[in-house]
């Protein structure tokens, strides 16, 4: 597996997972612990909801996307230091025993201004279920090291 640096990543780049399945447990847990809503810990109640049945939360979802992102073949030195995300859309909802796979599509690459050996990245996260539907996407602004001082003026962006 590589290890990427801000030279190495450009606008384009598409990288992606397996899938992993949300199973019913971990979506109640999840709920419990964090988003103690009828429609995520309680499937029989969770009938009578807006979702008619139980589903996860969306920061279950986006708290997996992650997970699969680190585990994934974007291995950045330094690891991925998120800095910002944008546009988080809950497209469709996740329901016990989905199997999601994360896309991840480069927007663009530039030189940190501020931080010189510095770069950020903006990167379209999609999360897809086993029928190929999107179930959710957001943009994270992710820090990344650069081999060598990088001016800003020298890194690529997107087209």
């Amino acid at each position: 597996m590589s290890t990427y640096y801000l030279e190495d990543l450009q606008p384009g780049m598409r990288f992606s997972t397996g899938p992993q399945e949300m199973s019913e447990a971990d979506i109640i847990r999840f709920g419990e612990e964090f988003d103690p809503q009828p429609h995520h810990v309680d499937p029989v109640a969770a009938r009578n909801t807006f979702f008619r049945g139980l589903v996860a939360s969306g920061w279950h979802t986006i708290s997996v996307m992650t997970a699969m992102a680190i585990r994934s073949d974007l291995r950045m030195a330094e690891g991925q230091i998120g800095i910002a995300v944008e546009g988080i859309r809950f497209i469709k909802a996740v329901r016990p025993g989905d199997r999601i796979a994360l896309d991840m599509e480069i927007r663009e690459v530039k030189a940190s201004e501020s931080r010189p050996g510095w770069g950020v990245i903006k990167v379209l996260w999609t999360a897809i279920n086993q029928a190929g539907e999107p179930v959710l996407e957001l943009q994270p602004s992710i820090l990344v090291k650069a081999r060598e001082r990088v001016a800003p003026s020298v890194a690529s962006a997107a087209q």
